[in-house]
């Protein structure tokens, strides 16, 4: 073997990563366009794979599961609403201003993008150990500083609104976890776009409800926790 061959190993091994690369952000891209086409629950491995122009064996060979594609797939959509919430927050305007913004901004993005809110719900139905137990360390790595990065800029406003007297928040990290999901239910509602009430005892009719509504109420909602400390345990 001439020393002109030896460095040609390490050189096909770096071009072979960047083809994996590639084709795991192909996938992604293809599972992102249909989820926001068709939905969580209408896109099939089958169809993601004959998307990018490939078999299903080779999708899970980079990824362990449905699972782990579903939760990077979530994180292109968190890297994209942290880059929206980022512009929403202009740290120059009061506090209860910039909580409007951030409130507003999530449930406008929840909205535009239902599959967003159906793959962030799915992954929510398991517990912490079920989920690690189905996606790699890196994947679950990955999942943890898309949420984080969302969740510091709430964190960050409710912390100035305490500092400024604006807010009555006893801990920040419990309230905007918390606001993140209960707002992904909420959008749900909107979703569906159908209440229930009870119009007499034992009959129950349903009603409209209409995203707008289910927005106004979870900016006035966060307002109302933030500024009064409502629901906060001492």
């Amino acid at each position: 073997m001439s020393d002109a061959a030896v460095p040609a190993r390490p050189a096909r091994r770096t071009a072979a990563a960047a083809r994996r690369r590639l084709r795991t952000q192909e996938i992604l891209a293809a599972t992102r366009a249909l989820f926001d086409e068709r939905g969580v629950r209408d896109a099939q491995i089958e169809d993601i794979a004959n998307a990018v122009g490939i078999n299903r064996a080779i999708v899970y060979r980079h990824f362990s599961g449905k699972e782990e594609l579903f939760a990077l797939t979530l994180v292109g959509y968190l890297d994209e609403l942290r880059g929206l919430l980022e512009a929403a927050d202009d740290v120059a305007e009061p506090c209860t201003r910039r909580l409007v913004a951030l409130v507003g901004t999530f449930a406008d993005f929840g909205t535009t993008h239902p599959a967003f809110v159906d793959c962030a719900q799915s992954l929510m139905g398991r517990t912490g150990p079920e989920l690690l137990d189905e996606v790699s360390e890196e994947t679950a790595l990955r999942l943890g500083r898309a949420i984080s990065g969302c969740l510091v800029l709430l964190t960050r406003v409710l912390d100035d609104g305490v500092a400024s007297g604006e807010f009555k928040v006893r801990d920040s990290h419990v309230l905007s976890n918390t606001l993140y999901a209960s707002a992904l239910g909420a959008l749900q509602l909107a979703r569906v776009g159908i209440l229930v009430r009870e119009i007499a005892p034992g009959t129950p009719a349903t009603a409209e409800i209409s995203a707008r509504q289910v927005r106004d109420y979870l900016v006035s909602s966060a307002l109302a926790v933030a500024v009064h400390g409502l629901g906060e345990v001492g």
